[in-house]
């Protein structure tokens, strides 16, 4: 069970799709703040100023963490990783609080930055230790400011280049649509048709990426992009989880040649292949979403071809 905030108060609250007809609907992220390089956006950048919280579970907080690698903002930029199961209290801490204000629960975190906070408590979060607040809790927002936002000290490499950014953007959108949130729309379904129309999509769009791999190595510009990542960390998942959890499960990636190649050319990466930990996805997923495994039972397998 997962849950909300409302003015401030947790509640437990399940995703709501009876008015959707059986659909899955994603909330917006509230927090849309920026850091910028000079500060003209009132959150500027500098060491030790900003903290990642985040999940080793979710793929939109993995996107985070592989920037902050890519970029070795790790000096830079600190982090906190919640416990693997989100159950009546949200994202929790375990039995070390987090180390800034020594809260038990993400949700306080969300309170600390606006007491009457109203609205789904969600990772990632950038936040301001210096102005005690969430900059941003959207990951797509998030991982631009990792790529340049930190450029004084941070490690070269622009994942998100000018001459790029037009094809990205198209490619984001519908790898966002179909795919990253395309599983959830399936996994979270309550209706059949709902259900069946997300995963006709989902797998339109992976039949549309094996194609587009076709003579590259890489989404766009044969060459590592923010797109490659935001991908990645949707398909780094899909056969642990998706494909059973979330009854994704009309063939596996690895049966696709190209996406199966683009998964492995990323996790030979050290910088990628220290942020994935599939101890805490399976745990995540097979252990808090009780509406789909009400036993809680976390598979052992399956034995992934990376």
């Amino acid at each position: 069970m997962s849950g909300v905030l409302v003015e401030g108060r947790w509640q437990q609250r399940g995703y709501e799709t009876k008015k959707t007809g059986g659909a899955f609907v994603r909330d917006e992220s509230r927090f849309r703040d920026r850091v910028t390089a000079d500060g003209s956006s009132g959150f500027k950048a500098a060491p030790g100023r900003y903290h990642l919280y985040v999940s080793l579970a979710c793929p939109w907080a993995h996107r985070t963490l592989i920037f902050r690698k890519l970029k070795r903002l790790d000096e830079i930029i600190g982090v906190t990783v919640v416990e693997p199961l989100m159950l009546e209290h949200g994202w929790t801490f375990g039995s070390t609080p987090e180390p800034l204000y020594g809260k038990p629960h993400l949700h306080e975190i969300y309170t600390l930055a606006k007491s009457d906070y109203t609205g789904r408590v969600t990772v990632p979060v950038l936040w301001d230790k210096e102005r005690r607040t969430i900059v941003n809790n959207e990951s797509a927002e998030i991982i631009r400011m990792l790529n340049s936002a930190f450029d004084e000290w941070a490690a070269p490499g622009d994942y998100y280049p000018e001459n790029l950014r037009a094809e990205i953007d198209e490619v984001n959108a519908r790898v966002y649509d179909d795919v990253n949130n395309g599983v959830y729309k399936a996994g979270f379904a309550t209706s059949q048709d709902k259900y069946e129309a997300a995963f006709e999509k989902l797998f339109a769009a992976l039949d549309w990426l094996e194609g587009r791999l076709q003579g590259t190595d890489f989404l766009v510009g044969n060459r590592l992009t923010e797109a490659d990542v935001r991908l990645f960390t949707t398909l780094i998942r899909f056969d642990a989880v998706y494909y059973g959890h979330f009854k994704c499960n009309r063939r596996h990636v690895y049966e696709y040649e190209r996406l199966r190649s683009l998964v492995r050319r990323l996790y030979a990466m050290p910088e990628v292949a220290s942020t994935v930990d599939f101890s805490h996805i399976k745990h995540h997923y097979y252990g808090s979403h009780r509406q789909i495994n009400p036993t809680g039972i976390v598979p052992a397998g399956p034995a992934l071809p990376l």
